[in-house]
C-alpha cells in the first residue's frame, strides 16, 4: 500500500500544473504544427524497440502535442497502434487496437476511443501526453493518476517502454511526486529523445 499524496505535494502539483498549463499554451503558440512533425521526424528506434510490437499512442485534447504525424510513421513502419480506454474511475486504463481512420466513440472530456467492439491488446510501448517533466522521469499530468496505475499494471505483466511527448518548455528542475508515481523511461521533444534517469 502506498503512501497517501502530503498535502503539500498535492499543492505543490495543483501549482505547477496552473503554471505548465500557461507554458504548454505558450509553446503550441510559438512552434504549431512544426514540432509534431519534428517529433514524426524521429519516430521511436531510440527506444529499442522494433516492429510489429504494440504501441499505444493517444488523440490530442486541448493543447497537448499532436501525436498523429508520429502515428502515422510508426503504422507505415509496421508497428500495431492501440489506444486507450478509460473502464472506471480508479481503474487501470485497457487498450484497443486502432489504426487512423478507425470509428471512434466519444466518452467524457473531449477524449475519443475505439469501439467496444475493437480487440483488447498490451502495449509494448505507452506514449503519454503530459503537462511537465523532468531528468529522471518523473511527469506531471492532469491528477487522475491513470497513467500511473496503468504503467504500474503493465510492468507488473512484461517489459513496457514508456515515452512521455512533450515541448522542449515543458522540463522542470523537479516534479513533485509520490512514491507511487511511475517515471517515463523517456520524453521526446522537439529536440529530440531524452533518456531519463540517467
Amino acid at each position: 500500500m502506498s503512501a497517501p499524496l502530503s498535502d503539500n505535494t498535492k499543492s505543490e502539483k495543483k501549482e505547477l500544473r496552473a503554471t505548465m498549463k500557461r507554458v504548454r499554451a505558450s509553446a503550441v503558440a510559438r512552434h504549431g504544427t512544426a514540432a509534431a512533425t519534428r517529433i514524426a521526424a524521429e519516430g521511436i528506434g531510440f527506444a529499442g524497440i522494433i516492429a510489429p510490437a504494440w504501441v499505444s499512442g493517444f488523440l490530442p485534447i486541448g493543447e497537448e502535442l499532436d501525436p498523429a504525424p508520429l502515428l502515422h510513421r510508426l503504422v507505415g513502419e509496421g508497428y500495431g497502434l492501440c489506444l486507450p480506454v478509460m473502464e472506471a474511475k480508479g481503474a487501470p486504463l485497457i487498450f484497443r487496437a486502432w489504426q487512423p481512420g478507425d470509428p471512434l466513440e466519444e466518452v467524457m472530456w473531449g477524449i475519443r476511443e475505439p469501439l467496444p467492439s475493437a480487440v483488447i491488446v498490451e502495449p509494448d510501448v505507452l506514449l503519454s501526453p503530459l503537462l511537465a517533466f523532468d531528468r529522471n522521469g518523473y511527469r506531471l499530468g492532469y491528477g487522475g493518476g491513470f497513467y500511473d496505475r496503468t504503467l504500474a499494471k503493465l510492468r507488473s505483466l512484461k517489459p513496457v517502454v514508456a515515452i512521455g511527448l512533450a515541448f522542449d518548455e515543458q522540463m522542470v528542475d523537479a516534479v513533485p511526486h509520490a512514491d507511487y508515481d511511475e517515471r517515463v523511461d523517456w520524453v521526446l521533444t522537439p529536440s529530440g529523445p531524452l533518456r531519463c534517469g540517467t
